[in-house]
């Protein structure tokens, strides 16, 4: 059975909450990265994307909150849409909540989002090679790697490793068209 997960809309008001999750080291094993200097500091990079869209307004920045079944914030989702559908997406999760099936519920959701809500037609996830954890996650969601050419063409770093999702959108969306 799969954990119970809320997905809220990130906004600055969440700084507080995830900053305690952001400021674990475990996190940045894999990320070229820093942890937030400050809630401040975080309060004020959240705001930012709130509008929920790139400065040039191209792209849709999307992003939530996770919470567990006790309403802890465990983490986040996020998606960048271009134009073209395509979506990368990642996520972070407190290492206090690493191997609970919260990281795959919340991100399937997400997923579910993505392609009802906004009509997403392929899916990329980056992450580092050495990254196993999040690269199993992807992987034991439908996302398999991505053709060379399509690494090379999204400018993919060679210490980096590009998945991206093949198969259909997750149960109860609307098929992809051929």
């Amino acid at each position: 059975m799969s954990p119970t997960v809320t997905l809220e809309p990130r906004t600055a008001a969440h700084a507080e909450e995830l900053f305690a999750v952001l400021a674990d080291p475990a996190l940045y094993e894999f990320v070229e990265e820093d942890p937030p200097v400050s809630v401040e500091a975080l309060r004020q990079r959240f705001l930012r994307s709130e509008t929920r869209r790139s400065p040039d307004r191209l792209e849709q920045w999307l992003n939530w909150v996770v919470r567990d079944a006790s309403g802890q914030v465990a983490g986040y989702v996020q998606a960048t849409i271009e134009a073209s559908a395509e979506t990368n997406i990642a996520y972070v999760f407190g290492s206090a909540f690493w191997g609970r099936g919260i990281a795959s519920t919340a991100v399937a959701a997400m997923l579910r989002i993505l392609a009802t809500e906004f009509d997403v037609k392929i899916f990329y996830v980056v992450a580092e090679r050495a990254n196993g954890r999040s690269i199993r996650l992807a992987e034991r969601l439908g996302f398999s790697a991505a053709p060379p050419d399509v690494c090379m063409r999204r400018g993919v770093a060679p210490h980096d490793v590009m998945l991206q999702w093949l198969r259909p959108p997750p149960p109860g969306s609307p098929p992809r068209p051929p």
